[in-house]
């Protein structure tokens, strides 16, 4: 079968497919096949087109939404049981949406394509007990369900995201890296914490140990920009998502990422996300 994005409305999707039972092969549309296992989980962090088969190469035309039982796609995620020309094997899949604009560091810096976890472990590893939480809220549909299922797939995306991060190379240079770095890390720490506060490069590396000009090179080296650059692009990244409802007050707004006016944050909104963005995003005041 071949997935596309099903969730209309959704800004960014992230696809994820969990084997339970036996062997199959997955890959982006254009793509190599890859090998997945019971006990493991491939995610498609674009949302790519993708194709999940029993044997590798395969094609296949894509799945709409009224293709796949009502049954199983009224609440995330759903269940596949398929096989063919090669081994059959059982599947748990999932959509994550999230904003990806205008900042999104993760979403940026991750592979298209990441596999985790142990085929060896099926039964007792983290994403085995992901798998049967998932396959007893589905059964069971109790009251809540679809918000446990859909907590239960952010918890197991994040786990993945860890494991790609502690099997990176030590001399790659990327915001992952700079996530794993002990100075870097305890820097993006507390302004990802608390983006109002008035940060100063002399406040951060003080805090983390290292002078003003060795924090902001190493900084720059691994995330590609300089600390107080990054701040304003996260400080925005927040905002636009506090007025993507557009009720939110944009006092209170400008107030939660640390700017002491509406003009100052107005200013910065359009200077980094765009004029025609922020006449979309802020509602008129009275």
């Amino acid at each position: 079968m071949i997935l596309p994005k099903i969730l209309p409305g959704a800004e960014h999707l992230i696809a994820y497919h969990v084997v339970t039972e036996g062997r199959c092969f997955a890959n982006i549309v254009g793509g190599e096949p890859i090998a997945v296992e019971a006990g493991e989980v491939i995610v498609f962090t674009n949302g790519d087109p993708h194709v999940m088969s029993s044997s590798p190469g395969m094609r296949a035309d894509a799945v709409t939404p009224g293709a796949i039982d009502a049954a199983t796609t009224s609440q995330l995620p759903f269940f596949v049981n398929y096989g063919g020309d090669g081994p059959a094997a059982k599947l748990v899949c999932g959509f994550l949406a999230c904003d990806a604009r205008p900042f999104n560091p993760l979403l940026e810096n991750l592979p298209p394509v990441i596999k985790a976890g142990d085929p060896q472990d099926s039964d007792t590893g983290w994403l085995g007990q992901f798998t049967r939480f998932a396959m007893m809220e589905s059964a069971d549909k109790r009251a809540g369900g679809e918000s446990v299922l859909a907590k239960l797939s952010e918890l197991m995306f994040i786990e993945v995201v860890r494991r790609h991060l502690e099997a990176l190379p030590p001399e790659q240079a990327e915001w992952l890296a700079g996530l794993r770095d002990p100075f870097v890390g305890k820097a993006l720490s507390p302004m990802h914490g608390g983006p109002a506060r008035n940060w100063t490069i002399e406040e951060l590396a003080k805090d983390v140990g290292l002078s003003r000009s060795v924090l902001a090179e190493r900084f720059a080296n691994l995330v590609g920009m300089p600390p107080m650059q990054y701040l304003a692009k996260w400080r925005m990244q927040i905002a636009s998502g506090l007025l993507s409802g557009g009720s939110a007050i944009i006092a209170t707004v400008a107030a939660e990422i640390g700017y002491g006016s509406e003009a100052a944050f107005s200013r910065a909104f359009k200077k980094m996300v765009g004029g025609a963005t922020l006449g979309l995003a802020l509602p008129p005041r009275a």
